[in-house]
């Protein structure tokens, strides 16, 4: 079913307000993904802050256009089929490493490129980012890093105070 003009109105203004906010970008193609699947995608990037958008190539170009970002040419050329946006607007890195591991249980869900740091980034940068492990999971790590001197440490005083017992 065509769309109204109003009703592209609306879209390329939704798709340029979530421009506006994200910080990072996903570009996938969904085609042949079932909907519940899509659904449950949803529900995960929304729990993780980020958004999922739908939209036809042609407004998507619109919006970019009126967004003054300029490499809509570069990214045309690796969009073969239906556009989904995956906009991080809470973390950079949360959109491609939660459509990475959709990609990884639905075989019809690909990662095109993305939009990192106001640049566009080709499938195996976003691969890329998708392996960093979470904040949290670094601040663990660095955590762990600064105990690790300290308890060993106190171990080493330990003994040497049974020792002397």
């Amino acid at each position: 079913m065509a769309l109204t003009k109003e009703q592209k109105t609306k879209q390329v203004e939704s798709v340029k307000e979530k421009i506006a906010q994200q910080k990072s970008m996903v570009f996938v193609d969904f085609s042949k993904v079932p909907s519940k699947e899509m659904f449950s995608l949803r529900k995960s990037l929304k729990e993780a802050g980020c958004n999922l958008k739908i939209a036809k190539k042609t407004l998507v170009r619109i919006a970019f256009g009126q967004s003054n970002i300029s490499f809509w040419n570069k990214i045309k050329s690796s969009i073969p089929g239906q556009l989904a946006l995956v906009f991080g607007i809470e973390d950079e890195i949360a959109p491609a490493r939660i459509a990475n591991t959709f990609a990884k249980t639905q075989e019809n869900f690909k990662i095109l490129g993305g939009i990192f740091e106001n640049r566009f980034i080709e499938k195996a940068r976003v691969l890329e980012l998708a392996a960093i492990p979470t904040r949290n999971e670094l601040l663990g790590r660095l955590v762990g890093s600064i105990y690790s001197p300290v308890s060993g440490f106190v171990r080493v005083l330990d003994k040497i105070r049974e020792s002397k017992i």
